[in-house]
């Protein structure tokens, strides 16, 4: 039998918060049975949600933390100011070996900082980067970074590929994925400073199977495994993949609803269409890890729902049991 997983969730962060956060956290316990989840943030709203659900008292878990974090806040600020929020008080169970796992859909910037803040990078990261997975014709792909590093050097990028590299072979399960850098061309020669400092170094790197650059119109067709970014490029990519797909949805749903005719033919196709449009949902692949830390931290979407909640703290569970933090320190080289 497998060892019981403990996942800290902040439940008073993000938009729909408590309710879809208290939902997501029973599915999660619901689906496995080696999760255990502690909710942290007001007792009493919490235990008023859960008492709306069916599910196994001792799974569950929570802690009072009676402070929030909001999103207009400074992040290290509120970090050092508000040691008992749901952020903190949560982070601090991670850094203490209280919980294998922390998950929040509130504050980004508190989140990332009370990661590096808190928990700590592994000895030897340079950066942490914050990694989301994207749907794609093939499958999905690591877009690494999207939000953390605004400013990154080259040497960073090199640490965001390799424990991109990691993270896509041991909790997607692709063998050998390819990495590529994001590009405005193909050649090698195309770039900003930082594309050419950096495409050179990530092809001498044996350790990763580089595939070169990567224009933005080639993500959506799986063009590479792995894509790898700075921060401000990351968050356009993801910002307009987000935004894009939502319009061509509603696009499509207009068009079909436009005719007595289209309408009928919406309705033939509405079973295919809807098990098509599954694979394009972000939502079931959960959040995005923050890389390199010494305990795993992961930042869903604010706007999260339950199910995206439950499948946030599910993957928590395969990198943990893949061992992600001792695979990135033996393939840095890095000694505690």
């Amino acid at each position: 039998m497998q060892n019981t997983i403990t996942v800290a969730v902040d439940a008073m962060g993000g938009d729909n918060a408590p309710i879809e956060i208290i939902k997501g956290a029973v599915l999660a316990v619901q689906d496995k049975k080696d999760i255990k989840v502690v909710l942290t943030g007001d007792e009493d709203v919490i235990r008023k949600g859960l008492n709306e659900y069916n599910y196994d008292k001792e799974r569950i878990q929570v802690v009072h933390a009676p402070e929030i974090i909001s999103n207009n806040e400074a992040p290290v600020m509120a970090i050092r100011r508000k040691k008992n929020s749901s952020i903190v008080v949560a982070l601090n169970m991670v850094k203490n070996g209280e919980a294998d796992a922390f998950v929040s859909a509130g504050s980004t910037g508190a989140v990332l900082a009370g990661g590096q803040l808190i928990v700590g990078r592994i000895n030897g990261v340079e950066r942490p980067p914050l990694a989301p997975l994207l749907p794609t014709m093939n499958g999905v792909s690591l877009l690494v970074d999207c939000g953390a590093n605004v400013d990154a050097r080259s040497s960073h990028l090199v640490q965001f590929a390799k424990m991109g590299s990691i993270y896509m072979e041991n909790v997607i399960g692709i063998k050998n994925p390819r990495v590529a850098i994001v590009n405005i061309g193909a050649e090698e020669e195309k770039g900003n400073l930082l594309v050419k400092e950096t495409f050179p170094l990530l092809k001498n790197c044996n350790d990763i199977n580089f595939i070169g650059s990567i224009e933005a119109r080639e993500i959506p067709n799986g063009g590479a495994d792995v894509i790898v970014c700075e921060a401000f490029v990351g968050n356009v990519i993801l910002k307009l993949y987000e935004g894009l797909g939502s319009a061509l949805v509603k696009k499509i749903k207009t068009g079909l609803m436009s005719t007595t005719k289209s309408k009928i033919g919406a309705l033939l196709c509405k079973p295919a269409l809807k098990e098509t449009l599954k694979d394009f949902d972000a939502s079931k692949y959960g959040g995005a890890p923050l890389l390199g830390l010494n305990g795993l931290v992961v930042k869903t979407h604010g706007n999260a729902k339950s199910t995206e909640v439950r499948n946030s703290i599910l993957q928590c569970v395969t990198f943990t049991e893949q061992h992600i933090n001792d695979k990135i320190k033996k393939n840095l080289s890095i000694n505690e």
